[in-house]
């Protein structure tokens, strides 16, 4: 956990964002900013690639 590389999105203007880092055999972490120390997500490649598609066709948009 120590070695990777976590990152935000430019977005995150105050700060409380979730983080993403990329990990070893395709996996990506992902957790909360406010609590770095605190438990994150993994998923697999696919599944991250599954949820970022997701999120660019706008099947994560907020209703109406």
């Amino acid at each position: 956990m120590d070695r990777l590389t976590w990152a935000k999105s430019t977005f995150s203007g105050n700060g409380n964002c979730v983080e993403v880092a990329f990990g070893l055999e395709g996996t990506v972490l992902v957790r909360d900013s406010k609590h770095p120390e605190g438990n994150y997500l993994v998923f697999t490649g696919t599944e991250w690639d599954a949820f970022t598609a997701g999120v660019a066709a706008g099947e994560m948009s907020h209703p109406a």
